[in-house]
Formats: C-alpha cells, sequence, structure tokens
C-alpha cells in the first residue's frame, strides 16, 4: 500500500484522519485541497509530506502564490519546503518527472534506512519503544524509524514494540498500532508519560523516533515528547537512534534554536474526537513537536550513513 501517490492526474492518498476505522483515500486536482488535508493531517510525516510537496507543485502548474502557499502549510517540516522548492525550479513542464523522481527516492531510502538501521542494532527478540507514527502512513512505502522495525521484524529478530499513544492525536495509537497489526509484529501501547519509567525499568533495547527536522548542530525536531523519551534513555543507557532521510537534514539551521515549532491550538488538547476534556473556554499550550539536543542522540540513520552527533 502506498500512501500516497500520482494516479491518473490527481493525488491520491490515504486519509489519516480516518483510521483506525476506515480506510479512506482521497483524490485531489487543487492546491488549495492539498493544502486543507495537509493541514488538517491527512497526510502528515516528513517524507510523505515532502511527495505530496513535489506533487503539488504539479498540481500548481506555476502559480506562484499557490506553490508559496503550499510551501509555507507547515512550518517545522522541512521536507515540505524542501520538495517544494526542488520542483519548483523547473519549468511547469518537467515538474510531474521531478515530482515523481522524488517520490522514487523516497520509496528506496526507506528501503534502505530500514537495513542500516537494523544493522546498526545488535542482538535478538529486540524490544524498542517509539513515539508518533513513522512507517509507511508518514512516508510513501515502509517508513522511516517503523521501516527500521519492519526490517527487525522480517529478519526475525524483533521481540516487542512499545508504541506511545502520542497526545493530543494519537499518531501512536490510531496509526502505529495499525501498522504494526498489518505486519504481524508483537507490539503493546503505553501511556505518553510512562515512557521514561519503563525506560528506567530496563528491558529496552533502543529508543527508534523519526525527525521532522534535523539541525547543522545535530539537535532535532520531532513529534513532542521525543524529548522527554531521550532524557529517559540516556538516564537508562539505552541508545536513542533517530531514523531520517539526508532530506531532514537541513544544514542552513544552524542549531535547534532557530528552528520554528508549530503550535496546533487549543482545540486539540481540550477535545477529543469532538467530546470535550475540559471546561469550554480553556486555553492549551499545544506544539507539535520538541528539540532533542544533540548530545542525546546516539545515533543518526539516513539512507547514507550513520551519523554520531
Amino acid at each position: 500500500m502506498r500512501t500516497i501517490d500520482w494516479v491518473d492526474g490527481a493525488i491520491e492518498l490515504v486519509d489519516q484522519t480516518k483510521l483506525p476505522d476506515e480506510l479512506v483515500t482521497l483524490r485531489i486536482t487543487d492546491v488549495d485541497t492539498l493544502i486543507g488535508a495537509i493541514r488538517r493531517l491527512s497526510v502528515r510525516g516528513a517524507p510523505a509530506l515532502g511527495v505530496a510537496g513535489a506533487l503539488g507543485v504539479v498540481l500548481a502548474a506555476g502559480d506562484a502564490a499557490q506553490i508559496a502557499r503550499l510551501r509555507a502549510a507547515r512550518p517545522t517540516a522541512v521536507n515540505l519546503a524542501w520538495a517544494v522548492d526542488q520542483v519548483a525550479a523547473l519549468p511547469p513542464g518537467k515538474a510531474l518527472k521531478a515530482a515523481l523522481r522524488i517520490r522514487d527516492e523516497d520509496i528506496a531510502a526507506c528501503h534502505a534506512m530500514g537495513a542500516r538501521g537494523a544493522d546498526l542494532l545488535e542482538g535478538d527478540r529486540l524490544r524498542v519503544m517509539t513515539v508518533c507514527n513513522t512507517g509507511g502512513l508518514a512516508a510513501v512505502e515502509r517508513g522511516t524509524a517503523l521501516g527500521v522495525v519492519q526490517t527487525l521484524h522480517e529478519r526475525g529478530r524483533l521481540g516487542e514494540v512499545l508504541a506511545l499513544e502520542t497526545r493530543p492525536l494519537l499518531q501512536g495509537a490510531r496509526l502505529t498500532t495499525w501498522e504494526l497489526a498489518r505486519m504481524g509484529a508483537p507490539h503493546r501501547l503505553v501511556t505518553d508519560s510512562a515512557g521514561p519509567y519503563l525506560l528506567a525499568r530496563g528491558g529496552i533495547d533502543a529508543v527508534l523516533i523519526g525527525a521532522d527536522r534535523i539541525a547543522a548542530n545535530g539537535d532535532v525536531a520531532n513529534k513532542i515528547g521525543s524529548y522527554a523519551l531521550a532524557l529517559g534513555a540516556e538516564r537508562a543507557g539505552v541508545p536513542f537512534i533517530v531514523v531520517a532521510p539526508e532530506s531532514t537534514i537541513d544544514e542552513g539551521t544552524p542549531s535547534g534554536d532557530q528552528i520554528a515549532i508549530e503550535d496546533r491550538g487549543s482545540e486539540e488538547v481540550t477535545t477529543i474526537q469532538g467530546v470535550r476534556l475540559a471546561p469550554k473556554g480553556t486555553e492549551a499550550v499545544n506544539p507539535a513537536f520538541d528539540v532533542t539536543p544533540h548530545d542525546l542522540v546516539t545515533a543518526i540513520v539516513t539512507e547514507r550513513r550513520v551519523i554520531r552527533p
């Protein structure tokens, strides 16, 4: 299954807001609809956003205003802007070929990252912890950190995955468990706040996360909750491994201090699937991402190399 693709002149993508209850495919033929899908997280995950941005430039057909709006649809994940810039720099007649190349390179990168990450980890019956969703739903196929998990599972080396639920939008509970079940990988769901404690208890072999942007010094912006896991892993002596394509490394951003962190407003925190959790009028702080300093990162695995910040 591909999360996003170009089919008969339009973008087709899995609507991730409907999972795990329904598997719905959206067909998108204009930039405004694509921007709406990106902002409401029908399509999400840094690699998938990159492919969406590349294909979105094709839909824009050279309209500079539409391209600029698409580029700014989500500010933290660098892949979106990177891919838009790659395709927008070309004449419209060459845009589709370039966008499809980005799609195909993403698929190849996910396979390479899966193999490289699995090779990096030693031992069998490995128990790993992860946050948010980094599988095929976050890319085109297979994914980043969950791609490593899939490779371990295919090699018979996976013991168990402990997936954090990932509040407030529950990407771990809704999406990661769905993908793990489809691949037949043993897994259990964990509340976000329990992650560091379970690391302290021992028995976890590695923390595997993705990334939305990696600064030049190795600081990593990823889904909120990643920093807490990094602190817990450091204290417990557990490897904290970031899996992301080379396109997520932003050499133009010196450190995590310069990464813009998107705040998605109060409603996502005060309600869940339309059910109010807090009194009406309650305001919330809702950063979608946090930044893990490079000195807490054991390794960054890309499709080309292993970086040890």
